[in-house]
């Protein structure tokens, strides 16, 4: 038998399977089976940390569908709560690999517990590898929308002017348009009435989540390159599942997320 851990970042849930003792990692089969929400646990990835030399750990993204992921910003903090509560000490910052490199989290603890997590993302990027030709791909047309490409070390398409009603419907074929070799993440967007983005994202390989931190990010990016939003600001963006804050530099070199996270509950599996 061997212990799991359910996590979410508001409503994106996962899986942990902590084998920093082992050092190995699940197979699609075993990922696709957890996933399952009526013959498995249930959730929208299995994330498992591995040992990373210099590091807390190497968080490796399962979709649900068997497929891995380049990155996952919910799915990270996430492991960040799970690698800061099992330490000794509190830590205040840790540095996970990952996908997209070596990230780092600032803790925010309340009653013992991790109750926010901010991510410096990266930076956001627009050529290669998100296009075969290399991009960038800035408010281009695409099967009748008009769409930015950015990578947040994971592929994502973002329609600034097709609202979140239209995710379920256009979600599955722009996935695998031929544009993506490697699929692609494609956001939804309009204003939020209040400021900020609401946003509704088809995830590659698992399909609408009620969050998704790297599409957050890629959002925010896409936003600020069109001047509907602010540099080097924080901006809300509202997910069905709820809101995390998007800060993003200037000159593209950082996107920060910030989100809460919470812990579900434990459990086992042979």
């Amino acid at each position: 038998m061997e212990r799991f851990f359910k996590y979410h970042g508001l409503g994106n849930d996962f899986v942990v399977i902590d084998r920093r003792e082992s050092g190995l990692d699940v197979d699609a089969e075993t990922s696709r089976r957890l996933c399952d929400r009526h013959f498995g646990i249930g959730a929208d990835g299995v994330l498992v940390v591995l040992p990373e030399a210099g590091t807390a750990g190497r968080m490796v993204v399962h979709n649900a569908d068997g497929s891995i992921a380049e990155m996952c910003g919910n799915g990270l903090r996430c492991v960040v709560k799970h690698v800061a509560e099992s330490a000794s000490d509190r830590p205040a910052r840790l540095e996970i690999a990952t996908g997209a490199g070596v990230l780092a989290s600032d803790i925010d603890w309340s009653h013992g517990q991790v109750d926010r997590v901010t991510v410096a993302m990266g930076p956001g990027l627009l050529k290669a590898p998100i296009l075969p030709h290399g991009g960038p791909f800035l408010r281009q047309p695409i099967e009748g929308l008009i769409g930015t490409a950015v990578s947040m070390g994971n592929p994502h398409l973002v329609l600034l002017d097709t609202p979140p009603s239209e995710a379920a419907r256009l979600g599955p074929g722009l996935e695998v348009h031929p544009l993506f070799p490697n699929r692609t993440n494609v956001e939804f967007v309009e204003p939020r009435p209040e400021g900020g983005l609401r946003v509704t994202v088809w995830e590659r390989g698992v399909g609408i989540t009620l969050a998704c931190g790297t599409g957050a990010c890629a959002t925010v990016v896409a936003s600020a390159l069109d001047g509907r939003s602010p540099y080097d600001a924080w901006v809300p963006v509202q997910l069905p599942g709820g809101v995390l804050d998007i800060k993003v530099a200037h000159d593209l070199t950082q996107v920060w997320l910030r989100g809460p996270v919470r812990f579900v509950y434990s459990g086992t599996v042979p």
